[in-house]
């Protein structure tokens, strides 16, 4: 079903074909939306473009989200080639490889503020910036991506699980201020899902696999496009009435006290 046919959608994180925004960018295009993407330097452009033309993609821009004049920009040539946006998913996470090994106490000050501005801080820069581009309206939809390490220790997690926390308290204070506005703002806490990011950068990951098809209710891991069916959903005007919420997408997991 074309349920978000004519809705423009601006999805930022793309990596490879492994991303989570992969399956997000899928979902949404199968759904009808027009779609814009970013990458981060040359290298991964030639990962971004070809899977964002595959879709058709209207834009695909150079945006580094730790530079408040490039988000700027980017958002200024979505603005000139669309006029507005109603979707924006937020997928973009970074911490330094050894800030999440050791001991948290460790976590050096740069390392702390390099997760915490790239992780959390990035989502109020573009939202601010997105919110600009929605018709107040019609309203708008913006979904960015979380972890059950903001809520829980999980070895290995770090100081990404305190910028996850960062994050996810920062969906319910933008749901508040964009509210009037008639923009719902979420947060999707997926379960361990096998990116080339967390799979290369988290400790012990597959552990994190494992004790989910252990011990999760359905006894079974999620998939990127598992993620993608609840944001096409979210950013479908039949989900009007939700926002600021957390919502989980890992097989009951998170309901478990072991």
């Amino acid at each position: 079903m074309n349920t978000l046919s004519g809705k423009r959608a601006v999805i930022l994180g793309l990596a490879n074909e492994r991303s989570i925004a992969w399956g997000i960018a899928q979902a949404l295009h199968e759904a009808g939306a027009k779609l814009a993407f970013n990458y981060l330097g040359d290298a991964l452009e030639k990962r971004v473009r070809p899977l964002a033309e595959s879709l058709k993609a209207d834009i695909i821009a150079p945006l580094d989200v730790s530079s408040d004049e490039q988000i700027e920009s980017f958002f200024s040539k979505v603005k000139n080639t669309w006029g507005g946006i109603d979707i924006l998913i937020h997928s973009v996470a970074f911490a330094n490889k050894e800030d999440l090994q050791g001991r948290f106490v460790d976590t050096p000050r740069a390392g702390f503020k390099l997760a915490l501005d790239v992780s959390a801080y990035s989502l109020i820069a573009t939202s601010r910036e997105a919110a600009k581009l929605m018709d107040p309206a019609k309203g708008g939809t913006i979904v960015t991506l979380t972890y059950y390490g903001s809520e829980k220790v999980m070895p290995g997690y770090n100081v990404m699980g305190v910028a996850k926390a960062a994050l996810e308290t920062s969906v319910k204070y933008l749901a508040n201020d964009l509210g009037p506005q008639k923009i719902r703002v979420h947060a999707i806490s997926a379960g361990p899902i096998k990116t080339l990011a967390a799979a290369g950068g988290v400790p012990n990951f597959r552990d994190f696999l494992s004790t989910v098809e252990e011990k999760a209710p359905m006894r079974e891991n999620v998939s990127p496009e598992d993620v993608g069916s609840l944001v096409a959903f979210l950013c479908d005007d039949r989900a009007a009435r939700m926002t600021g919420s957390v919502l989980y997408v890992d097989s009951g997991y998170h309901i478990m006290g072991a």
